[in-house]
């Protein structure tokens, strides 16, 4: 039996995914989050519990987590399945690496990561295809974006993860010229943002490329997936995706986060624009992404891999997928239908088509029934209440 076990930061589908990966092979896993998704996210695969606001609270997260640790007798691996997390156990890694394992690049990179306008600078000095973009401050730089765009386009937060704790989207489409006047000033009040121009091409034209590289920048773990639908459909994150091989990915995506030093999980999303074939880079996060559940069915398990490296198993390198195998985030996807379907844009049959063949769920599982259920009832609460609104 492994001796180390693992805290799991974030109860989102993300991390419930992290506790299934590894409860399953029969490690001990503890989880925490803060209270709100706590309550949608309890798993019974793991010892889960309430903790301090990576944002609010830190030096309260920091005495909670060290008095987690020091009830074993071997170190924790520490992961966590979002940004917030991310940034605070990068900022605190001196003190948290005396209690826990993990692997991180330098944390100027993680905060550069998470900084569209750096991320931008970083596309631009590697040369790499990304969208139109205006960095926008006062009012003449407004006026002057207007006259290069083409409409429709899109607002984007700076740093996404401050953003939707007041505003619950990643980005917010714009018509015309007179409603991006009229919100921009609306929208800037919860932080930076860009103006960006918007890629054609629906929700299959996203794809990813994961990679998990050890501290001397091998590569142990390799992934690239293309999505088929996203929630919200327009802006969103993975509903149905499929484990599929893109060796023009590998090639451009692998290179450039050895270059950049990502130790660690990582992850590059890009958009192909059918006006040129090109992928054009959309996001890079240094951390387990969404969907990363998928990997394991098929046939390379990130979440694992990262155990067996941080607990010294030594983990043969997994650079080979087994492709066609469809990852279902069951609420989302109905969801995603569902506003397809107002817009003449899916059918009951093409609906029921994403079920054939292997597949894994995001949440629902028999022997972990609670996070589906809380998922799905909010999910669906919050469809009505929309619903209502309008």
């Amino acid at each position: 039996m492994p001796s180390h076990p693992a805290v799991v930061l974030d109860l989102s589908a993300n991390g419930v995914g992290i506790i299934h990966a590894l409860a399953r092979r029969g490690i001990d896993v503890y989880a925490y989050d803060t209270k709100g998704p706590y309550s949608k996210g309890k798993s019974r695969l793991a010892s889960c519990a309430v903790c301090p606001s990576p944002l609010t609270e830190e030096k309260a997260l920091l005495t909670f987590l060290k008095g987690v640790a020091i009830k074993f007798d071997q170190k924790p691996v520490l992961y966590a399945g979002a940004d917030d997390y991310v940034v605070f156990i990068s900022k605190y890694r001196a003190e948290l690496s005396e209690y826990y394992l993990f692997l991180y690049p330098e944390h100027s990179l993680i905060e550069d990561l998470l900084d569209k306008k750096k991320t931008y600078d970083l596309a631009m000095k590697y040369s790499i295809p990304t969208a139109k973009t205006f960095f926008v401050e006062t009012d003449e730089q407004l006026d002057e974006a207007i006259f290069q765009l083409e409409f429709p386009c899109i607002l984007k937060p700076v740093f996404g993860h401050e953003f939707r704790k007041h505003i619950n989207k990643k980005a917010i489409k714009i018509h015309d010229a007179y409603q991006l006047k009229r919100v921009f000033p609306v929208y800037s009040k919860y932080g930076e943002l860009i103006i960006q121009e918007l890629i054609p091409g629906d929700n299959q034209t996203f794809y990813k490329v994961a990679a998990f590289f050890d501290d001397d920048m091998n590569l142990l773990s390799l992934f690239t997936l293309q999505k088929n639908h996203q929630f919200p459909a327009e802006f969103g994150t993975g509903a149905h995706i499929v484990s599929k091989r893109v060796p023009e990915l590998v090639d451009i995506g692998v290179p450039l986060l050895k270059e950049l030093g990502l130790k660690g999980v990582s992850m590059i999303e890009y958009k192909q624009d059918p006006r040129d074939g090109q992928f054009k880079l959309i996001e890079i996060n240094p951390r387990f992404w969404l969907t990363h559940s998928l990997t394991g069915h098929s046939g390379v398990d990130f979440a694992y891999s990262y155990y067996l490296y941080l607990t010294g198993g030594d983990p043969a390198p997994q650079l080979e997928q087994i492709d066609g195998v469809q990852w279902i985030y069951l609420v989302r996807y109905f969801l995603t239908f569902l506003e397809k379907r107002r817009n003449g844009e899916m059918t009951w049959k093409d609906f029921l088509r994403g079920f054939k063949g292997k597949k894994v769920y995001a949440l629902l599982a028999l022997d972990d029934p609670m996070p589906f259920i809380r998922s799905t009832t909010s999910h669906l609460w919050n469809a009505w209440k929309r619903n209502r609104k309008e």
